[in-house]
Order: structure tokens, then C-alpha cells, then sequence
């Protein structure tokens, strides 16, 4: 009997005991996936919201274009492609990036 009553006391220590590893694997999950891609986000993020016109940029479908107009309502960008008069409108969220010094 006094044996049976030993496990039940120390049950809150095995309980801690079985949830460390869990706890573990989600620091290690959220310092190698969740945190680097909340960063990413904020850099991407921060690229938007410094678009003006005129900037020189590539889509995430690889377009290359220079800005020449924004639509505030759709949330898009114009970009003039090539030499022509070639416009497209994208989606201000599919910029990947500017485009340093290439033409």
C-alpha cells in the first residue's frame, strides 16, 4: 500500500519529466523555422513600404521592370518592361526585391 502512494507524489515531477522533451523540440523548432522566417518577413516588408518610382526591380516570377506607377486600391505596382511601351501591373507582394546597378 505505502508503495502505491509513492508514485501518485511524485507525479508531478514525471509529468515535467515527459513534457521537457517536447518543450525542447519546440525551442529548437522556433529558433530554426518560426523566428528566421518571421525575419525574413519583416525585411520583405520593409523592401515594400521603400518602393518608389522609378525603382528598378524583379518580380518573384523573375520580370524585371521599373516602376512607374502604384495602385493604392489593388495594392499593385506598374512596371514598364523592356524598351517599349510595355506595362504590366503586379502584385505589390509579389516584388522580391530592387535592383542594384543593372540594365
Amino acid at each position: 500500500m505505502l508503495a502505491m502512494a509513492n508514485p501518485t507524489a511524485d507525479g508531478g515531477s514525471n509529468v515535467f519529466g515527459a513534457l521537457l522533451p517536447f518543450l525542447l523540440m519546440f525551442a529548437v523548432l522556433y529558433f530554426l523555422l518560426i523566428r528566421p522566417q518571421q525575419k525574413r518577413q519583416k525585411q520583405q516588408k520593409a523592401v515594400l513600404e521603400k518602393l518608389k518610382k522609378g525603382d528598378r526591380i524583379v518580380t518573384n516570377s523573375g520580370i524585371f521592370g521599373t516602376i512607374v506607377n502604384f495602385n493604392e486600391k489593388n495594392k499593385s505596382v506598374v512596371l514598364k518592361v523592356g524598351d517599349g511601351d510595355l506595362k504590366l501591373e503586379v502584385l505589390r507582394s509579389s516584388v522580391a526585391g530592387s535592383v542594384e546597378g543593372t540594365d
